[in-house]
């Protein structure tokens, strides 16, 4: 089974950048079978899908973070990272790796998730962003 682990710097203050690393576990090459997603949930509100890397190598973001994300792997070390530029106290949230089979199609301004679809989670991190 492919295990995910998020780790990051800690929190960040408002205009820094959140960096966070997921690491992939289950086997060699995992990350090329799959596409993988960060999603976030701030308190109180439901799951947002960030952004994704498939496995061709191109990155896909949510229209609503797609000025401020990058999102990029590190194919030797089984490693995909967050990139958030420029965080509010709004970006405050639980944030999640999750790798899926099947891809998030937006349109141009609307994600169409399922969530269902996505079926190796990671645990969550907390990423609080405070002055």
């Amino acid at each position: 089974q492919v295990q995910l682990q998020e780790s990051g710097p800690g929190p960040v203050k408002p205009g820094e950048t959140l960096s966070l690393t997921c690491t992939v576990s289950g086997g060699p090459a995992t990350t090329d079978y799959y596409y993988w997603s960060w999603i976030r949930q701030p308190p109180g509100k439901g799951l947002e899908w960030i952004g994704a890397g498939a496995y061709t190598g191109t990155s896909y973001y949510s229209p609503a973070l797609k000025s401020r994300t990058t999102i990029s792997r590190q194919r030797a070390e089984n490693q995909f990272t967050l990139q958030l530029s420029a965080v509010t106290p709004e970006d405050t949230a639980v944030y999640y790796c999750a790798s899926s089979k099947t891809p998030v199609f937006c349109g141009d301004d609307v994600c169409s998730v399922r969530w269902e679809e996505f079926e190796y989670w990671g645990q969550g991190t907390q990423v609080t962003v405070s002055s």
